[in-house]
């Protein structure tokens, strides 16, 4: 079985539902795996209404989904960072 690797943005906040920010999230089709902050955030000001926009029509994550999506990959050994996986697109993981 091959496997896509999908991404974008979405909202992404703490256990609390607190500090809620734009991430760029990976998925293994369809389940979130990890995700990208982003860092400059000077340097993408130009592209954030964009990037809220995208997010806005995104489902919203926190720590505990993505926390409780981890379980999922790891025991089922589908998680793409961790695991030897046959990838349709494995450009697409993140660089680090």
């Amino acid at each position: 079985m091959t496997y896509r690797i999908d991404s974008t943005y979405c909202w992404y906040s703490d256990w609390t539902n607190d500090n809620t920010r734009v991430v760029f999230m990976y998925y293994i089709n369809g389940i979130p795996f990890t995700y990208d902050e982003l860092e400059d955030i000077e340097e993408n000001m130009d592209w954030m209404p964009g990037m809220e926009m995208i997010a806005n029509n995104e489902t919203k994550y926190n720590t505990e989904d993505l926390y409780n999506y981890h379980a999922y990959l790891m025991e089922e050994e589908c998680h793409p960072l961790v695991f030897d996986l046959e990838l349709e697109n494995p450009e697409k993981l993140p660089v680090d």
